[in-house]
């Protein structure tokens, strides 16, 4: 049973108030003049009720005949303020904004900024976080006027993390996912882009292809094939492995949607209105149902050209993971991040692979960088590109067969004239799409960048109030997965908790896993250059022998690399970190706290690096690029 008391808690509230605060962190509200229930577990408070006979006892006599385990869901009532916690608070003053209170969205105590005006309400989203309140987002729901107190629409990475965290914090929540397939027919399970066709399945036929480089290197170390054969690689078999694991991620998520109470529907969900969503699954069974507030995070799809046989007989990266048959000689169209990984890791498969390149590699990023990985895949790894082409149209010669590539004619252009070439696989990967277009978000009022197709946000609220974004469908964010994830999860807090925490969407670190990795945090040079100035910016910088991985056989003494990009106004304090080599994205994800934390360039020269490592280089940069100086190897110790 549920004990439900609704008569006057002022005497619970010095006892309760800072609880709930402390495990859950709800909004800065007493318990006075509130519905409280209890309902789904929480193992804290449930240790701290059983510990505490006084505590319950108070508890029943105020009129609760039962409690079914623990945790408390506001359903209705007002702020005020809380009174003193009795528990250590964690210190959320970082990155928060004010949240409810009275129209002028202030709460007594609080910091807050100046309102903004209606001149300055249309302002860009690219910006750093303020105390500006972000409007509706109060923990209280209506649970009697709507189906669902929040409902979202897409199972990727982003809309799993928010549904399951506003359920814990006592929402009734919905989860509407449905993949349509490519055009060649592959479709996946829950989890969105990255565990079904993105980071996951990527990163592990990119391990696959560094275990191919690995085998040669062992020879160095005097590792001897047994037979004195060749390494052959089993695409078949690879394949096998990575969906195998794939279907158990899947599996996993409906579990844990399962164990919070999330509901999940397999339906193409639409927006009818701002309060509610009409679905149709693979059947052509129909649903409709309403929701108090409502998130968008129906992530992104490839892009095809429009030219003539792209989607007749050409893959993106939604299919590769998943392809049945080796994909033979393979055309990679596109200089995308994408693009150059899913060539990396082919060729190391041992694919005879080329990418036709429009104009730039890896537009968006540190361009000095960018080059040196077209250098180290083509001198390196075997990487051919053609430069400043765009293919015009594919013919098929001969089809593909159940285990066997087929053969396609490409034609393209180059500089103005006409090339030809035959490829088994022609693999797009020339940006993606958000999924916007046909969810209904006119008919909710949402307005979208009519150039990109992406929601524009303000901490992820859309222009309509109850309805919200996430992830690869927001304007100007970066498209990956760890930013939906934490967005996510703080917007549900926000929403359900009472919590001022926003997402900071600056010094967000990543990498590109080509075969020479890159990890980055903070500003490209270029733009560190435009933003402060060139006589202000400094960069410290130097290649370095990979001693982690292949130093017997000289890997990537040529192509290693390490720079800092240190703002002289501000103390050198570093703005940018890139680094090129051997586990890039570990490395980068060690320094990114500094980063974030406002590290300088002394910082780093004071820190004691970890010897051997190839991360133990950022302690040691002494070369700036304004010196001039060559960038010879340094020594193995000192």
């Amino acid at each position: 049973m549920i004990g439900t008391f609704s008569t006057s808690v002022r005497t619970l509230s010095p006892l309760l108030s800072p609880l709930l605060r402390h495990y859950y962190r709800p909004p800065t509200t007493s318990l006075s003049n509130h519905k409280v229930f209890f309902s789904s577990p929480s193992k804290a408070l449930r240790q701290f009720i059983q510990a505490d006979r006084a505590f319950l006892q108070r508890i029943r006599s105020s009129g609760v005949s039962t409690i079914n385990q623990s945790s408390l869901r506001y359903v209705s009532g007002t702020s005020s303020k809380m009174p003193p916690p009795i528990f250590p608070i964690p210190d959320e003053r970082a990155n928060t904004v004010a949240v409810g209170g009275d129209k002028n969205g202030s709460h007594e105590g609080e910091k807050t900024s100046p309102q903004k005006t209606s001149s300055d309400a249309s302002a860009s989203v690219h910006h750093q976080m303020s105390p500006q309140s972000p409007a509706n987002t109060s923990p209280v729901v209506d649970g009697d006027k709507f189906d669902y107190d929040f409902v979202v629409i897409g199972g990727g990475s982003g809309g799993l993390a928010a549904s399951k965290e506003a359920s814990r914090l006592g929402a009734k929540v919905a989860v509407f996912d449905y993949v349509q397939p490519t055009p060649i027919g592959t479709k996946w399970g829950l989890g969105g882009t990255c565990v079904n066709v993105g980071c996951i399945p990527k990163k592990m036929m990119h391990q696959a292809s560094l275990l191919g480089e690995a085998i040669e290197d062992a020879k160095s170390y005097g590792w001897e094939l047994a037979g004195g054969g060749d390494k052959k690689h089993n695409w078949g078999a690879m394949v096998q492995s990575i969906q195998d694991f794939i279907h158990s991620l899947n599996w996993k998520y409906k579990v844990a949607l399962r164990d919070v109470n999330v509901s999940y529907i397999n339906s193409y969900a639409k927006l009818i209105d701002k309060n509610h969503i009409h679905a149709v699954n693979a059947k052509g069974k129909e649903v409709t149902v309403s929701a108090a507030k409502i998130l968008i995070a129906t992530g992104g799809r490839p892009k095809y050209p429009e030219i003539p046989g792209a989607k007749e007989y050409g893959i993106t990266s939604d299919d590769i993971f998943s392809l049945q048959y080796p994909p033979g000689k393979t055309l990679c169209v596109g200089a995308s991040y994408v693009s150059l990984e899913c060539a990396g890791f082919l060729a190391g498969l041992g694919f005879d692979t080329t990418v036709m390149v429009r104009s730039i590699l890896l537009r968006g990023f540190d361009q000095d960088m960018a080059e040196r990985i077209g250098r180290a895949m083509e001198e390196s790894h075997h990487v051919k590109f053609i430069r400043g082409a765009v293919p015009s149209k594919i013919e098929e010669i001969e089809p593909r067969q159940d285990g066997k590539a087929g053969r396609l004619r490409v034609t393209s252009t180059q500089n103005g004239k006409e090339i030809v070439e035959e490829y088994n696989t022609v693999l797009f990967a020339v940006g993606r799409d958000a999924c916007t277009s046909t969810i209904g978000l006119e008919k909710a009022g949402v307005k979208v960048n009519p150039d990109s197709g992406k929601i524009n946000a303000e901490y992820e609220q859309t222009n309509v109030p109850n309805i919200y974004a996430i992830g690869d469908v927001l304007d100007g964010r970066p498209e990956l997965t760890p930013v939906a994830i934490q967005a996510g999860n703080k917007l549900a807090r926000r929403l359900f908790a009472g919590s001022k925490v926003v997402y900071d969407y600056e010094m967000v670190p990543t990498t590109v896993f080509t075969p020479v990795e890159y990890g980055c945090i903070g500003l490209a040079e270029e733009v560190a250059l435009k933003k402060y100035g060139k006589d202000n910016i400094e960069v410290y910088h130097g290649r370095y022998r990979p001693v982690t991985t292949r130093p017997i056989a000289g890997y990537g003494e040529e192509h290693c690399y390490a720079k800092l990009i240190c703002n002289k106004l501000d103390d050198e304090r570093v703005v940018g970190l890139h680094v090129l080599g051997p586990n890039a994205g570990e490395i980068t994800q060690g320094f990114a706290l500094g980063m974030r934390l406002g590290a300088k360039k002394r910082d780093f020269d004071d820190l004691t690096g970890i010897h051997p490592t190839d991360a133990e280089n950022f302690v040691s940069l002494l070369i700036t690029r304004s010196s001039g100086v060559d960038l010879s190897l340094p020594q193995c110790c000192g």
